[in-house]
């Protein structure tokens, strides 16, 4: 890092504040203010902050890591982006209708208060349990490889940035609520994406050009049987990533995800009608193809720079790479020039803080509508958004606690994110899905297969620890072929299957629900009047732009298949 550097991270930081502090003196007196901005946002707002938020550390290091050492193989999990047109066009009305800020309200609303409660419980402990911890954990990893600083003050580099990014993240999001995140996102998005790709242009230059990262890992096998690196579809023997798994496991997670999580819900419920929040979800999912080319494939790059035959000399010095997940860091720190570097750890801060700022801001929602007002009805809106800076805080000082569990498991990281979102959504996604597409869904079956895919994914989770930690001493058996030896992509696949048949039988079984009281929230159930209101809010231009991003998404499957 150079003079220049600094001075345009403080140049960024200064343009920071400058934002924060107009949000500061915008008017948050309710809970609507507060968490949604009031819900005033326009879908430029909308789609960047679906983008930022969603780009965080674990993509600077985990996905690039990935591209460094498995290839093409996690890039399913970006390219079903595409399904946040799901969210605008098909959820966008639901959500629009039930006037509800929270995903668990939903559901209390479609099934009963039961559901809202496990909802918001699973939510919560997901978001202390892996998100806040990962994305922590990843921005320390990538503070030390920028700056090569191992130490501080004879303290570990890794705890300071992880902590410092923490309280400075938690300030500004506990002050300014969703518009601080919205508003900054905005800001954030182009320098991320401007820094991100000069990072790939320069990459390609050092390393010989498109065709050459492939040649290098085109002849690098990933299974016995002939798939490599560039190979996005593979073997279905494939012991990680089989094609079929990997296609259903995907768009799974891909639906709970962008359709389902209040993590990426409330940027959409923050528009001001349902023409912005649909605009938004699109404009987010043309953004969202861009980070296969922004951060996976550098990750190829980084990996065929290091293994060129007779190496690579970048500035000067020998270019290597002694971890997959230091494959983005690395790049920066090797291939920029004064100023660009500055650039891009503005981009790589810009991302934390969104991430995180859109997480303790999602987090601290659940806790305060779902739970606190609950058992509190009368509260003032005043003191709900005191009460949701508290619980903004207490979720950090969780993360904080969480991060040395999270340390020791090291380089299997961002498999355990992704192990993690595989358990949690097929519970999750069946509720949604049987939800508004039948009817007959009974409160009590929506509830139990809500329920039950917690508690198959814990299971799993639990097995996992055990068999790994006493696989040796372990014998075979029915329970550790199913939720251990069972390729995760195929049990979160089956596991899917399992939590709609549960919702099936338990809904035939128990009282049908009142139609009058689910009124707009099934389809079919619409008034004329909701019809007309959704109909006026789309135009020919919305359903083209639509086509063009899966017809982005198709070309790439063809090109890497």
């Amino acid at each position: 890092m150079e003079l220049l550097d600094y001075i345009v991270i403080i140049l960024f930081a200064i343009v920071l504040i400058g934002i924060i502090v107009w949000v500061l003196r915008q008017k948050q007196d309710s809970s609507g203010d507060y968490f949604l901005g009031g819900r005033d946002a326009t879908w430029i707002a909308i789609g960047a902050s679906i983008f930022a938020s969603n780009i965080g550390s674990e993509h600077l290091i985990g996905l690039a890591g990935a591209g460094a050492s498995s290839g093409m193989a996690m890039a399913h999990w970006e390219i079903q982006g595409w399904m946040i047109l799901i969210l605008g066009w098909v959820f966008v009305p639901f959500y629009a209708r039930s006037m509800v800020l929270t995903m668990p309200e939903f559901l209390e609303k479609r099934y009963n208060p039961q559901s809202r409660t496990i909802l918001s419980l699973i939510s919560l402990v997901s978001y202390v349990l892996t998100k806040v911890a990962v994305t922590v954990y990843a921005g320390g990893l990538v503070f030390q490889q920028v700056f090569g600083i191992k130490e501080l003050w004879g303290i570990d580099f890794f705890w300071i940035s992880a902590i410092g990014l923490i309280v400075i993240t938690a300030i500004y999001t506990i002050f300014g609520g969703m518009k601080s995140v919205l508003y900054t996102s905005v800001l954030q998005t182009p320098i991320l994406l401007l820094g991100s790709l000069v990072i790939l242009v320069l990459g390609l230059k050092a390393v010989g050009g498109w065709d050459e990262v492939l040649r290098i890992c085109s002849v690098v096998p990933t299974n016995e049987y002939g798939d490599t690196m560039v190979n996005l579809i593979r073997d279905n023997r494939d012991p990680n990533y089989p094609w079929l798994g990997a296609l259903i496991g995907s768009a799974i997670i891909g639906f709970w995800y962008w359709c389902t999580d209040q993590y990426i819900v409330q940027r959409v419920l923050s528009g001001r009608n349902q023409k912005e929040s649909r605009r938004g979800s699109i404009f987010g999912a043309y953004l969202k193809l861009l980070p296969v080319f922004l951060f996976l494939i550098p990750g190829m790059i980084a990996y065929a720079l290091a293994n060129k035959e007779g190496g690579v000399m970048v500035n000067g010095q020998l270019f290597e790479l002694e971890l997959a997940d230091a494959a983005f860091p690395t790049l920066v720190a090797t291939l920029l020039p004064a100023g660009f570097k500055g650039l891009v750890v503005c981009g790589i801060i810009a991302a934390l803080m969104s991430s995180l700022a859109s997480l303790f801001n999602s987090s601290s929602m659940l806790f305060t509508i779902d739970f606190y007002k609950k058992f509190r009805p009368e509260t003032s809106e005043k003191k709900l958004v005191v009460v949701g800076q508290i619980a903004t805080v207490v979720v950090v000082i969780l993360g904080i606690l969480w991060i040395p569990i999270m340390k020791n498991i090291g380089s299997a990281l961002y498999n355990y994110l992704q192990d993690v979102q595989s358990v949690l959504a097929p519970g999750i996604a069946s509720a949604f899905l049987m939800g508004i597409s039948w009817k007959r869904t009974s409160a009590k079956g929506g509830m139990w297969g809500l329920l039950s895919g917690f508690i198959i994914g814990m299971t799993r989770l639990g097995a996992k620890v055990y068999y790994t930690t006493f696989g040796v001493d372990a014998g075979d058996s029915l329970f550790k072929y199913v939720f251990f030896d069972t390729n995760w992509l195929f049990f979160c696949g089956w596991m899917l299957l399992t939590c709609i048949i549960i919702v099936i039988i338990v809904s035939l079984c128990t009282e049908a629900p009142d139609l009058k009281k689910i009124q707009g929230l099934y389809f079919g159930s619409s008034t004329p009047e909701q019809k007309a209101e959704t109909r006026a809010s789309w135009n020919k231009w919305d359903v083209i732009h639509s086509c063009i991003i899966i017809g982005i998404t198709v070309a790439f499957y063809i090109y890497f298949w």
